[in-house]
């Protein structure tokens, strides 16, 4: 799978465990780390560590995809799921505003991915 269709798929996934305010960010053309970020926002611990396990479990056995590292966890405000071409940034909205990584790397090209509509910027 490339870069560019496991983060629309980690989108999507994020989205089935209601992750929200979800944004892929092209980086190809301005890092060389990564391709994509994929970043979303959640309320609660409970629902990030829903998340987590639903991207790691669908990944794994549908995709035979797995992470090379992961950060945070358990009462982090931000979780770091790094699939080296994608990386997943998981926050909590005040940590999100805080690190405000989409102001950081504003010259990405960022798509808004919404339940059945997609938003290009």
């Amino acid at each position: 799978m490339n870069s560019k269709a496991l983060a629309e798929r980690i989108s999507r996934l994020v989205l089935e465990k209601k992750a929200y305010d979800v944004l892929m960010m092209d980086l190809t053309q301005i890092a060389s780390f990564t391709d994509f970020f994929v970043i979303c926002s959640v309320d609660s611990d409970h629902q990030a560590k829903a998340v987590l396990d639903h991207l790691d479990e669908q990944l794994r056995l549908v995709d035979a995809v797995k992470p090379w590292h992961v950060e945070g966890g358990s009462g982090s405000s931000w979780v770091l799921m790094d699939f080296v071409d994608v990386v997943v940034h998981l926050f909590r909205p005040e940590a999100r505003e805080f690190y405000s990584l989409e102001k950081l790397w504003a010259d990405a090209g960022t798509t808004r991915i919404e339940d059945s509509v997609e938003e290009k910027s």
